[in-house]
């Protein structure tokens, strides 16, 4: 696996090899070494495995993140179709609070993309019948779970134009940036960095 940081502290890109003949291919998408030695941590001890499914391009999905405690990193890649993955650095403290970086993850090119704790994650889809799989440290609670909004033009995320958006009455509801900090509802980067090393010791404790 290649290993590329993201703008956002912590954040990383994973770019996973294919092996390839006439029946299709076999890939890995996580391998612990690699993350490990990427991110100095063990991988997450995986909670819940999720996936959601678009049946058509423009569903635009969040930008989601945990009420923090408990927090929950993310491992996020997509086996089918082809999306444009929204991360947005939401730990007030960070150094790169507020800031936004973007990786195209499809059916092709191998990549994944690894979440600390904090940090907002999204997406839009470019292909119908597109899917999102996600590992997660922690089991969903629907009163954990928060969103600010992915078209607040403070984040101007780049969502290519011709597509007919499609969201959730929930992600259209949500707050934008400034709103949901002055709210306090965003979460505290020190807060982050000790949830973030208690699931490295407990992974290296497993």
């Amino acid at each position: 696996m290649r290993a590329r940081r993201l703008l956002i502290d912590g954040a990383v890109e994973f770019t996973t090899p294919r092996f390839a003949d006439d029946r299709g291919f076999f890939t890995s998408p996580l391998q612990e070494a690699d993350l490990r030695a990427a991110t100095g941590r063990p991988a997450f001890g995986i909670r819940q495995v999720s996936y959601n499914y678009s049946r058509v391009a423009g569903v635009l999905r969040g930008l989601h993140y945990t009420a923090t405690p408990p927090g929950a990193a993310k491992y996020v890649f997509c086996p089918v179709g082809r999306i444009i993955d929204f991360l947005v650095d939401l730990r007030v403290g960070s150094p790169t609070f507020g800031v936004c970086d973007s990786v195209e993850l499809n059916a092709d090119n191998g990549r994944a993309v690894y979440l600390p704790v904090g940090i907002g994650h999204g997406s839009v889809v470019l292909t119908d019948h597109s899917m999102v799989v996600y590992l997660l440290s922690e089991e969903y609670v629907p009163a954990n779970e928060l969103a600010v909004h992915a078209l607040d033009p403070a984040l101007d995320l780049p969502i290519p134009d011709g597509l007919e958006l499609l969201m959730s009455d929930r992600d259209r509801i949500a707050p934008a940036l400034a709103e949901a900090r002055a709210a306090r509802l965003l979460p505290d980067y020190e807060t982050c960095l000790a949830l973030d090393e208690a699931m490295a010791q407990a992974g290296s404790a497993a």
